[in-house]
């Protein structure tokens, strides 16, 4: 079965680093895009950062450009969201998702439970 398992998260001090992962297993984790996507209590989910199945390409929403890093490990069949200069509003469920077909991952594709990642001031 196609699985992505979200760890990692946790509760920060507002200024402090997390390191989230995403473990995929059940299919060829290097044939996918992998996304990050978060959702705070009564908001949408939206878009983190994104990266190509080789690593070459990124993509950060701009609210977390210069503070987070998406990379990814083909060969453990994991990605990873670098989360340095945490801030408050950055607290939310983080879900990682896989997509065959597309750069950044949409409801059709491959997702995660999520992982809690609380910032305080």
């Amino acid at each position: 079965q196609v699985q992505l398992v979200e760890s990692g998260g946790g509760l920060v001090q507002a200024g402090g680093s997390l390191r989230l992962s995403c473990a995929a297993s059940g299919l060829t984790f290097s044939r996918y895009a992998m996304g990050w996507f978060r959702q705070a209590p009564g908001e949408e989910r939206r878009l983190v950062a994104a990266i190509t199945t080789t690593g070459t390409t990124t993509r950060y929403a701009d609210s977390v450009k210069g503070r987070f890093t998406i990379s990814r490990d083909n060969a453990k069949n994991t990605g990873y969201l670098q989360m340095n200069s945490l801030k408050p509003d950055d607290t939310a469920v983080y879900f990682c998702a896989a997509s065959d077909s597309r750069m950044v991952p949409t409801e059709n594709d491959y997702w995660g439970q999520g992982t809690q990642v609380t910032v305080s001031s």
